[in-house]
């Protein structure tokens, strides 16, 4: 599956593409940047999130690793946005500013009309 001006993301898959954009994360680290970076107005489940994430994965936009360790304490499953993801996400994010500009000249920059 490749991006396209008439693909756009799911807002799931976009949200956690750009919370792995600047650094790795684990899941429950995934959840809490999607709400950071959405002002708490996005907050996917973690059935969303893992369902996503797979999904991410298969297309290899998305990549996961065990988290190295000290002795005695537990692994977590980390996660990391691979190359591929990077320009999926940089496509993406072109695409919405596209629209945007498209929006704000039709609304006039007061929303209202022109």
């Amino acid at each position: 599956m490749a991006i396209n001006d008439t693909s756009p993301l799911s807002p799931a898959a976009f949200h956690v593409l750009l919370s792995l954009a600047a650094q790795d994360l684990h899941g429950y680290g995934i959840i809490l940047e999607i709400g950071r970076i959405s002002n708490g107005e996005y907050r996917p489940g973690p059935g969303t999130l893992y369902d996503n994430l797979k999904k991410l994965m298969d297309l290899g936009w998305v990549e996961d690793y065990a988290e190295t360790v000290r002795k005695g304490e537990e692994a977590r499953r980390m996660y990391r946005l691979t190359d591929g993801g990077r320009v999926v996400l940089t496509a993406e994010v072109k695409r919405m500013k596209r629209v945007v500009r498209i929006a704000t000249r039709a609304l006039g920059e007061e929303g209202g009309r022109a």
